[in-house]
């Protein structure tokens, strides 16, 4: 066990939490402590993030679409990985990826400059089938029914469905098979004059050719520009499940590269397609296994609409998210689960600025930094800084020009932080610069004020936020984390606790510092102190009442009596008497994790149980997670008074396979109290009426788990819910 001096003991004693820190390419800076912020998903360990598919999301000139690219160019130069592109939106006729591309000498695709034949060999049966259903579902969703489904499928067995000519020929003039040919060509006739549009209608070129001209596999980047097709048109999905396919069955079996992308620009007609929603399903639910990341670029939630589409969308463990409408930013903060203090912030980010939310807990407000090169190479607002170059030119003919020079370069849309040097290494000490005041100067005042306001437990979780972040920055012993105890005392006091105060003055005189050090100014006597903003300006007394210089000097000794004196009230408090009961507290706070997870197998079914105790150690959250591949037909949890169940109702047609989630809140006394729960479930074969299996365990704060009614210690293990 790790044992730590007293003196440190009011330090960590609040740190339940730690900070993450993700490995992989450089991003940016977090706005709210200034740390660099890294992220390569597939580096992340499975336990804390599960799935490596991100979900993009912002309005126009947000930063978005910017920021996707300086990933996809960092990942492939620093990690080697691959991307293919699905690009359906940019300027002057061409895609906006289509730069980036073609500085990694990857190669370009338009829609229409290539055929893929969908029942040409290289194709396995089941994904000719599959292939030749979703051409069909993109233009006539409900021309598949049972009866079409067998015309399909003896049509492609005929020796003429070669190409798509050949297979409609197939389907209007089959030869007798189970049933006759009559028959055969009733059922097959919507589905024939589905596939005609690709051979005789407005889709024709895109897939009616002899062979599949396809790309190789092994090029760094390859971009299927779709930005000329009209937005509403069905050859989008189309050529969209037909790039799946490929992509499913060709790419990712040959690519040899250790990781794949697969990015949905302007995703929304994608997800909204039925023809393709279940192929993106497939490939979200098993891309860890295919070593391939989905990265979902769009603007809105809203544009999913309320149903499956948005499923897909909480199956991305990775979100960014740029300015929003307060509407919308309402609608992913309840759809992502972010905090209320994230989902304020939304509507005012600057352009590259982003919400950034990694797995279940991680939130972070990130500024992408980039660099002249990368600017360029990204650049989306041409025709706006144009328009706005245009403007200046009229301007600066009008009437001298009296402003500051400003660079060329400098675009809303692309612009987002000082760019850096391209020589520079990209790296945490290439990105350093000076940190607005405000981000630091006035952490100190807002929980002294909250305090000074009644709002005791928002100024507590304050100062341990900065104190956390004070001690990762500059270390446990530096004065910026032991300025941290001084604003605790104060914030104890104003709360009515003065023993907690003593106590904490009495640790900074123990670690060397005066007990008033904090409240002295840095520089000189007339300065501000360095953690308060300005004070307000005391009235200036009559000159025959302004006490004399001696007597001001005078008063000095009874402030350092009563300094002494509350030093020796704290040394009295942590009398010798105590100091077993300390040494305790400190083993359990060494000991202390604040969270405990378990997988249990009931009825057949695997389940994970978490339990994660509160910041303030007022409460714990139990909830459990089943997959919905286990097939559960009833889940329940029970604490104390709380309980939460669910019964699993079947699948509609077309709807999507969830996960299922149940949580319950349970006050404790303290962040170190057991809780229990019982878990219930009903696996594949419980019957409604019946008597669900269920165990009870008991969670503790330092990781451990122990089931009641045999008394063994369970298996810790790190779980998605985490």
């Amino acid at each position: 066990m790790i044992r730590l001096p007293s003196s440190h003991a009011a330090i960590t004693a609040p740190l339940v939490t730690s900070s993450a820190r993700f490995p992989g390419i450089p991003i940016g800076r977090s706005l709210l402590d200034g740390r660099p912020f890294h992220l390569s998903p597939v580096l992340a360990d499975a336990a804390i993030l599960p799935s490596t598919n991100s979900l993009a999301l912002g309005g126009l000139g947000s930063g978005k679409s910017t920021t996707a690219k300086v990933r996809g160019l960092r990942e492939y130069l620093m990690n080697g990985h691959q991307y293919v592109v699905i690009d359906s939106f940019g300027e002057d006729n061409a895609g906006e990826w289509s730069p980036v591309t073609r500085a990694l000498e990857g190669q370009v695709i338009e829609a229409g400059a290539f055929t893929l034949n969908p029942v040409s060999a290289m194709f396995p049966p089941e994904v000719r089938e599959q292939l030749v259903r979703s051409l069909i579902t993109a233009v006539e969703p409900g021309a598949l029914n049972p009866q079409a489904t067998h015309a399909l499928q003896h049509a492609l067995n005929h020796p003429k469905a070669v190409n798509l000519n050949g297979l409609v020929d197939a389907l209007v003039e089959p030869e007798d098979g189970r049933w006759p040919a009559a028959k055969l060509i009733t059922w097959g006739e919507g589905a024939a004059i589905a596939l005609s549009r690709y051979t005789e209608g407005s889709l024709r070129g895109l897939f009616d050719g002899d062979s599949a001209s396809l790309p190789d596999t092994d090029q760094p980047i390859i971009t299927f520009d779709f930005s000329r097709l009209d937005r509403n048109s069905p050859a989008i999905p189309a050529l969209m499940a037909a790039v799946a396919c490929w992509v499913e069955h060709v790419w990712l079996p040959q690519s040899t590269a250790p990781h794949r992308h697969l990015v949905l620009e302007e995703a929304w007609q994608i997800l909204l397609s039925p023809a393709t929603s279940e192929l993106i399903q497939r490939m979200l639910k098993n891309s860890r296994k295919a070593s391939l990341s989905l990265d979902v670029v769009m603007h809105t939630l809203s544009d999913l609409g309320t149903g499956p589409a948005q499923d897909l969308a909480r199956l991305c463990e990775v979100a960014h998210v740029g300015r929003l409408g307060p509407e919308e930013a309402a609608l992913v903060g309840s759809l992502l689960n972010l905090p209320a203090w994230a989902i304020a912030r939304i509507p005012s980010l600057d352009p590259g600025q982003a919400v950034w939310k990694v797995g279940p807990d991680y939130v972070d407000i990130i500024q992408t930094v980039i660099s002249e090169d990368e600017a360029r190479l990204t650049d989306t607002s041409s025709r706006r800084r144009q328009a706005q170059q245009a403007l200046a030119v009229e301007q600066d003919t009008a009437t001298p020009a009296t402003s500051p020079d400003v660079s060329e370069d400098q675009d809303q849309d692309t612009a987002v932080l000082p760019a850096l040097e391209q020589d520079s290494a990209i790296d945490d000490d290439a990105w350093d610069w000076e940190m607005p005041p405000n981000v630091i100067d006035t952490r100190h005042q807002d929980a002294i004020q909250a305090a000074r306001e009644g709002r005791c437990g928002e100024a507590a979780d304050l100062a341990a936020l900065g104190e956390r972040e004070d001690i990762h920055a500059h270390g446990i012993n530096s004065d910026e984390a032991i300025s941290w105890l001084s604003t605790r005392a104060k914030v104890a006091e104003l709360c009515g606790s003065p023993d907690q105060a003593i106590q904490l003055r009495a640790t900074v005189a123990r670690m060397g510092k005066e007990v008033e050090w904090f409240e002295q100014t840095q520089d000189d006597d007339t300065s501000p102190q360095w953690h308060r903003g300005s004070d307000p300006v005391t009235p200036t007394p009559p000159a025959e009442y302004e006490p004399s210089a001696k007597a001001r000097r005078r008063t000095w000794p009874y402030i350092a009596a009563i300094a002494a004196l509350a030093i020796a009230a704290g040394g009295v408090w942590q009398s010798a008497a105590d100091d077993k009961k300390e040494q305790a507290q400190q083993e359990k706070a060494a000991a202390y994790k604040g969270v405990s997870a378990v997988n249990l197998n009931i009825d057949g079914v695997e389940t994970e149980t978490l339990a994660k105790w509160s910041k303030d150690g007022k409460s714990v959250v139990l909830s459990v997670w089943v997959d919905s591949e286990e097939k559960p037909k009833f889940v329940r949890i029970d604490s104390g008074d709380q309980k939460a169940q669910e019964k699993v109702a079947p699948l509609e047609k077309g709807q999507i396979p969830m996960p299922t989630r149940l949580e319950v809140k349970v006050p404790v006394e303290d962040h170190y109290e057991a809780v229990r729960m019982t878990v219930a479930v009903g696996g594949p074969q419980w019957k409604e009426g019946s008597r669900a299996p269920g165990r009870t365990i008991e969670f503790r704060p330092d990781r451990t788990a122990v089931d009641t009614e045999t008394g063994k210690e369970l298996k810790q293990h790190y779980s998605k819910l985490l």
